[in-house]
């Protein structure tokens, strides 16, 4: 075969584009997405909407101060309630005194009670009586219906474990080994 032959067979390939070729392929391909956005690069320009118009007075798109923007945000998500109970917890010396505060310490707050551990029995049953007084004064300071029960534990109650691994009266893995 002569190599004129051999040229006729192999196609011809196109030149390399240029950098300034590639710069021109990438602007019409972002103009054509803007396009069918609807946002045509060059052409006409948007009308800002007149409601949202910059002015001398506030709108809700001016800068706020740091408590009050965390003061929205607490409301829209709704979270009044949990740091309203999160803020007890951490008062707790002062709503319950500091002689019941020695001894119960409040551990958690789900479905509208709360959960409070003692380190004696006789704490738990004393806490146990102060429990409507202190409901009363919880809501007071939270609103009304925030807390709807006191449930007291004293101490050395360990959840139970039940499981298909676990044998009656063992502790865990503690006892088995040396």
């Amino acid at each position: 075969m002569s190599d004129q032959g051999k040229q006729e067979k192999e196609p011809r390939r196109a030149p390399e584009p240029s950098g300034v070729d590639l710069a021109r392929q990438a602007l019409a391909a972002a103009r054509e997405q803007a396009r069918a956005r609807g946002n045509a690069a060059g052409g006409k320009k948007r009308q800002p909407n007149p409601g949202l118009r910059s002015g001398a007075r506030a709108d809700g798109r001016d800068p706020m101060p740091l408590m009050a923007a965390l003061d929205r945000l607490r409301t829209e998500r709704g979270w009044e309630m949990p740091m309203a109970v999160a803020g007890v917890m951490e008062r707790w010396p002062e709503i319950v005194g500091p002689e019941i505060a020695a001894h119960c310490e409040p551990e958690r707050y789900e479905d509208r009670e709360l959960l409070v551990r003692c380190d004696s029995s006789a704490w738990a049953a004393q806490l146990k009586l102060l429990a409507p007084q202190l409901v009363a004064r919880l809501n007071a300071d939270l609103g009304q219906g925030t807390v709807q029960m006191i449930k007291v534990q004293g101490p050395g109650s360990r959840p139970k474990r039940y499981g298909p691994w676990r044998a009656p009266g063992s502790t865990g893995p503690g006892d088995t080994y040396g």
